[in-house]
């Protein structure tokens, strides 16, 4: 396990870091980040993604199931200048789509949408959250890559450092993940991951079947997050690479899209 795993404050910076530097540039032609936009991130756990927008002074709403890392969120963004364009919600996302419906220019999801249940289920519900010309920022490894089964947070150095032997079948994974000392709870949740892991391809079919739009989308061979993580530049995929199905998966370490919905729907 990773140091970042253990520390918020490592982990908080990492987010607000890739959210400033690469996810505002990315939606930056398509959507006008100011004053006047209303932006909710699902799955925001210490919500350093948000906070390169309550700088500029957006609306700015976070909901996440885990009430440790949004206790951790309140505490650190009580001092913030903007913090009174800031909510923070402990809550499953399906209970505030009343509450919320219609509200919001940008969506953003990091590294979120390969840990849900029922993806279609969830991209329909997305839809009752946007405003009519809103946007969906989506940033998620495919589960096929070196790393995709989030494996780097086991405590084992050798497994946490092993990449594709997520894709073994369950019953080898698991027992590997037992015979190297990993918790019950450590298992239990790449276990879940290796159930919810989504593919682009996959990812694709759900959008066209639901009826998104792909306003833009970038492959990357090296991940943006790794500049702040290992100081690694990140490097788009070959174009060869990117356009071949299923391959593709196995190759690129994370993908970047912002989705709209269709105007005849």
């Amino acid at each position: 396990m990773q140091e970042r795993h253990l520390d918020k404050d490592i982990y908080f910076q990492e987010q607000e870091y890739t959210t400033k530097k690469h996810v505002i540039p990315f939606i930056n032609n398509f959507i006008v980040i100011n004053k006047d936009l209303h932006v909710l991130e699902i799955g925001c756990g210490e919500a350093g993604n948000l906070k390169p927008f309550l700088d500029i002074g957006c609306n700015s709403i976070g909901v996440d199931l885990n009430n440790e890392k949004v206790n951790y969120a309140k505490e650190y963004f009580s001092k913030h200048p903007n913090n009174n364009l800031l909510e923070l919600v402990v809550e499953d996302i399906y209970n505030l789509v009343d509450k919320f419906n219609g509200k919001f220019d940008l969506i953003i999801l990091r590294d979120v949408i390969e840990h849900i249940h029922n993806q279609e289920k969830f991209l329909i519900c997305l839809k009752t959250l946007l405003k009519p010309e809103g946007k969906i920022f989506f940033g998620f490894p495919p589960w096929q890559n070196p790393f995709g089964g989030h494996q780097q947070i086991c405590r084992s150095k050798i497994l946490s450092k092993t990449p594709y032997f997520h894709l073994l079948p369950k019953i080898f994974y698991s027992t590997i993940l037992k015979i190297f000392g990993e918790s019950k709870n450590t298992i239990d949740d790449l276990m879940e991951i290796k159930d919810t892991g989504i593919s682009i391809d996959r990812f694709e079919r759900i959008l066209k079947k639901e009826s998104w739009k792909i306003d833009k989308k970038t492959f990357y061979f090296i991940n943006p997050n790794y500049e702040i993580k290992f100081k690694l530049k990140p490097r788009e995929s070959f174009s060869f690479i990117a356009k071949t199905p299923i391959l593709r998966n196995f190759f690129i370490t994370a993908c970047y899209y912002l989705i709209s919905k269709k105007i005849n729907n």
